[in-house]
């Protein structure tokens, strides 16, 4: 079974969490440098979705430009 998307909401939410313990919590190195990258992924799958969600704004705003020009 194919694997729900996560919301924008919900990867901001886990990003958050991540900085929040890396900001108050001890860490070793090697559990910093984890959880740096998975900061990292997080991030780059933000943004995804909004790279997806602005490319159909621009294309909600084009065929709205056309009906008007009609």
């Amino acid at each position: 079974m194919p694997k729900k998307s996560e919301s924008y909401e919900e990867v901001l939410s886990k990003l958050e969490s991540i900085v929040h313990t890396m900001e108050n919590t001890p860490m070793a190195l090697q559990d910093s440098l984890k959880a740096y990258e998975d900061g990292v992924k997080l991030c780059n799958k933000l943004y995804t979705i909004l790279n997806e969600a602005e490319s159909k704004v621009k294309i909600l705003n084009e065929n709205i430009e056309e009906d008007f020009k009609e």
